[in-house]
């Protein structure tokens, strides 16, 4: 009889302890929240650099053969066209040496027919003969050396472009090879590009002929990327990209600063969400809300790819959601009884 009143006892006491968690759950907090349904898009991501404004082909000019410059006929900003002279040295001493070469063909000419004739009337021997022949060919090369010098005592255009730097100076005695103009080469404003610095992963998103948006000297240009170098920079610790300008004007010059937008377009799915979904972030961990149910909620963690100025760039984390609570996010815990309103 003591068992079954022990029994009973234990029994009302636990439909009492039932019913008091009925009512705290029937008296728990509604917390009112919207939902915002996930959209998967493809990925259209932009990278954005800074760089400057030069020409496809820098070259520095010099004569091949030292001596005394006589006239530079460009300045520093001058255009100039293919073809067009623009430095030479004195020629004083060229001029001397291709007329010490050509008497010097002469006389090697006149000697070896005067052996080969006496060759042929059996007095001169062949070995003399052979050997006269050899002082021709080799006077014959000198005079070839000495106009070929002065060929290149004369500096011409290439090709169409301007002076970026004069580097020497008439009356200045200046040896073989060493520059004396600076140039960039630009044909009817075709060969602008802009030379920008990126990180090894964007390096791996840029693709050559992704197009872009160059803004320089207040004013936009279109561009497409022309070149990726395949090696890093010593000196900057960055993958150097080329971006052709294509619409250039006269108004840029070399050395220039750009801000280069590039398109890089992604086959991957990507979800964006509001800022205020968003909870805990730190860095590129955050967590949101999912609802599991009209009334009830799941905390979730997530990895942010990136963000605007409207929204979150989510890269991980809503694969199986399809939808996420916005608004009053902060006051929410996994417990949290909802109610869903539009």
């Amino acid at each position: 009889m003591k068992i079954n009143n022990v029994v009973i006892l234990i029994s009302m006491i636990s439909v009492m302890s039932c019913n008091k968690a009925e009512d705290k759950i029937e008296n728990a907090e509604v917390i009112p929240v919207k939902v915002f349904t996930l959209k998967n898009s493809s990925s259209n991501e932009s990278i954005i650099s800074t760089g400057l404004i030069t020409t496809e082909n820098e070259t520095k000019l010099a004569f091949k053969v030292g001596g005394v410059i006589d006239r530079i006929y460009v300045k520093e900003g001058q255009s100039f066209n293919k073809g067009q002279l623009l430095a030479t040295l004195k020629l004083t001493e060229i001029e001397a040496q291709v007329t010490q070469s050509k008497l010097g063909y002469e006389k090697s000419k006149r000697d070896y027919n005067r052996v080969y004739s006496l060759h042929k009337d059996s007095v001169a021997t062949l070995e003399q003969l052979q050997n006269s022949k050899t002082l021709l060919d080799i006077s014959e090369k000198a005079l070839e050396q000495a106009n070929f010098n002065k060929k290149y005592a004369y500096i011409y255009a290439t090709s169409s472009g301007f002076v970026t730097k004069k580097i020497g100076n008439e009356g200045e005695i200046i040896q073989g090879g060493f520059p004396v103009l600076a140039i960039n080469e630009n044909n009817n404003q075709k060969n602008w590009i802009v030379k920008i610095g990126v990180s090894d992963s964007d390096w791996s998103a840029i693709n050559e002929n992704n197009s872009c948006k160059i803004k320089a000297n207040g004013k936009s240009y279109s561009g497409i990327v022309s070149q990726k170098s395949k090696a890093v920079d010593s000196n900057s610790g960055t993958f150097q990209i080329e971006i052709k300008i294509q619409n250039a004007t006269k108004e840029l010059a070399v050395g220039m600063f750009a801000n280069v937008t590039i398109h890089v377009s992604s086959n991957k799915n990507i979800n964006a969400i509001p800022y205020d979904a968003v909870i805990e972030a730190n860095g590129k961990k955050a967590f949101v809300f999912i609802p599991t149910s009209d009334t009830t909620v799941k905390k979730i963690p997530i990895e942010i790819e990136s963000f605007n100025d409207k929204e979150v760039i989510v890269a991980k984390g809503l694969e199986n959601a399809s939808s996420i609570i916005i608004g009053n996010s902060p006051f929410l815990n996994e417990k949290s009884k909802i109610k869903i309103v539009k």
